[in-house]
């Protein structure tokens, strides 16, 4: 039988020096590998912003795609298309010129935020999604979203999240695990892992820190992530600065997969106080390590943290947030509840379960 062969064109994809730019793509990608099909990618490598960067790298991606659409366009069975502008728009290019299945997957801040920067992008987002063949939203808040603002019929939409790839993220021993880290044993672990942007709730996190050691209570607080906005970097060392927080808080950038689930095995609880969160995948990785996991109520946070899989708090609340960590790490009750209600959610969203849904967007006789 004739190996099926697929396109995928994203804006994000990482490499040896940018490891976590759209890693979870590349973790799909390489999953899907293994399901015995062929893929091709194209894809922007470089994370860097400015007008001048920006333009290079998204005209030399667009220049790459259209060379493979000219070569190689009617080769492919399905075209995956990750974000739905403007990833999505070359993808309806393949569609239209060469007949070829599109799938766009919706991560979030193509709807709730590239989508709402003009008229003209909104309409743009909306042909786009309605010409796919079929429409992935990674969690619940962006189905309805892509089903109310850009009536797309449920017939032609699917909930399915990237999924956790459980060989990675499982549980360490912690000892072994905080030696690792080079971490004391017996002091109380904050973990945070993301992208340094404001929308990530960062300057609330570090007002919560503030708040604890005011109250002589001592947690150390380890942030995980690429620096993507200069401007607001600064304004967050301002802020630690004056309120005295350097010994409290570390910054350890960028790390492999396997060194992020280490450092999730050593802390004792992930912290994501996000303003928008399109799913919450970080969430979903710290639960199959164990950790408990406090988060926002937003995006898709809110369908993962159900169930007392998580901790769920108000969005830009600093004192919840400080009131949250100090219950999750004094209750040795309330962290094994936590500890066995995340391993049943991230077990249910197990990269292998996504995985299979993914094959049947891709080919829904099984074709």
């Amino acid at each position: 039988m004739k190996q099926k062969k697929i396109l995928v064109i994203t804006n994000m994809y990482p490499t040896s020096k940018y490891k976590s730019f759209g890693i979870f793509v590349k973790n799909q990608v390489d999953a899907l590998k293994k399901r015995d099909l062929s893929i091709d990618v194209v894809a922007v490598t470089n994370p860097r912003s400015g007008k001048a960067n920006v333009a290079k790298k998204y005209s030399a991606w667009l220049l790459h795609t259209i060379f493979r659409l000219l070569t190689k366009g009617k080769t492919y069975d399905v075209v995956h298309a990750h974000y739905v502008f403007p990833s999505g728009f070359l993808g309806l290019l393949f569609k239209k010129l060469c007949g070829t299945r599109l799938i766009v997957t919706a991560h979030g801040g193509d709807i709730d935020k590239m989508a709402k920067k003009s008229r003209r992008l909104h309409n743009l987002t909306r042909t786009i999604l309605q010409n796919a063949d079929h429409v992935i939203a990674v969690g619940q808040d962006l189905y309805q979203q892509i089903t109310t603002d850009f009536q797309v019929k449920p017939h032609k939409l699917s909930i399915i999240n990237m999924g956790v790839n459980r060989q990675i993220f499982r549980p360490q021993e912690k000892a072994a695990a905080r030696e690792s880290c080079g971490l004391p044993r017996d002091q109380k672990v904050a973990l945070f892992v993301g992208n340094l942007l404001e929308q990530k709730g960062l300057m609330e996190l570090v007002d919560s820190m503030n708040q604890i050691k005011a109250s002589h209570e001592s947690i150390l607080l380890y942030i995980i992530g690429a620096e993507k906005d200069p401007g607001f970097k600064r304004r967050l060392d301002e802020k630690i600065a004056a309120n005295d927080l350097q010994s409290y808080i570390t910054f350890l950038g960028t790390k492999e997969q396997s060194e992020i689930a280490t450092w999730m095995s050593a802390a004792d609880c992930l912290v994501l106080p996000s303003h928008i969160e399109g799913f919450g995948l970080v969430a979903l990785e710290a639960m199959a390590c164990g950790t408990p996991v406090i988060g926002t109520n937003v995006g898709g946070l809110k369908t993962l943290l159900q169930d007392g899989a998580g901790v769920m708090i108000p969005v830009k609340n600093p004192e919840e947030l400080a009131k949250a960590m100090r219950h999750v790490l004094s209750s040795e009750e309330m962290r094994t509840n936590l500890i066995k209600n995340g391993f049943k959610k991230a077990e249910e969203n197990d990269q292998e379960r996504m995985l299979n849904q993914v094959i049947e967007v891709y080919f829904p006789t099984g074709g």
